[in-house]
């Protein structure tokens, strides 16, 4: 079984592994490595499947995706690392923790509730699956065939970081699109029923996101009774990069 890419900062370090969102990748945080790695963290900035530079597969769900992790901490010997997940990313995360909680020593999850949340990424993929690398062959051009789809343009600038040279001539997509824009209902699905990790869990939630809502706290607590939930000023759902100061400083002293 493939093993999953993986950006490593900090060797030597206490380990910690960051899972990115949906339509991300590792790469979306490596400015705030950097930073954590003087702080004494080995920082392993992974691409979960169908993203980045992973393995491509058809199947796709969380206890999948936190399998694939697990392979990864197994393969280095990564001895209970803290897991920090950014939406799809602290799904998996939440999955892992849950379904081997010996295996994590600390759970940090970015704005994303263990509910089922249903399916809210059509346009996006639409969008993306509607691109044409025979007639686009530039990122403005990219941008401009994006536009008729998704109108804000900090969403279309984050999707574009998907866009690589397949050669000289030719533009191609990270992602899995053909397979990630039939697993709508998978990226939306909650935690199973009994799930539990009574180690220590910290929340942080975008203040302008809707992604948790207050009547999420008591599903919170349910399954993550040790929790800290933090509320993150003027931000939405990309949290970390609208407000990184904020975001980073009360995850460090969380983590101390």
């Amino acid at each position: 079984m493939e093993l999953l890419h993986a950006n490593c900062l900090g060797a030597g370090g206490k380990p910690f592994i960051v899972l990115h969102g949906f339509l991300g990748m590792g790469d979306n945080w490596k400015s705030l490595a950097k930073f954590w790695v003087t702080q004494g963290y080995a920082i392993h900035l992974l691409d979960q499947r169908n993203h980045g530079r992973s393995f491509w597969s058809s199947e796709f769900s969380y206890p999948l995706l936190a399998e694939d992790v697990l392979r990864y901490m197994d393969y280095y010997g990564l001895e209970n690392p803290i897991i920090l997940g950014h939406s799809m990313g602290g799904k998996t995360a939440m999955t892992l923790a849950t379904a081997f909680p010996d295996r994590v020593s600390k759970l940090i999850v970015a704005d994303i509730a263990p509910k089922h949340y249903p399916p809210h990424h059509d346009q996006i993929l639409k969008g993306l699956a509607a691109l044409d690398f025979d007639k686009v062959k530039s990122r403005s051009e990219a941008d401009h065939a994006l536009a008729n789809f998704i109108t804000d343009a900090g969403t279309r600038q984050f999707l574009l970081k998907n866009l690589y040279w397949v050669d000289k001539k030719r533009l191609g997509l990270r992602i899995n699109i053909e397979v990630l824009k039939g697993v709508s209902e998978a990226i939306g699905a909650g935690l199973s029923e009994n799930s539990c990790f009574t180690g220590p869990a910290l929340f942080l939630a975008g203040e302008l996101s809707p992604y948790i809502q207050s009547e999420d706290h008591a599903l919170i607590k349910k399954h993550f009774p040790q929790s800290t939930l933090i509320n993150v000023p003027k931000a939405g759902h990309w949290l970390h990069a609208e407000n990184p100061n904020f975001f980073s400083e009360q995850m460090l002293l969380w983590l101390d």
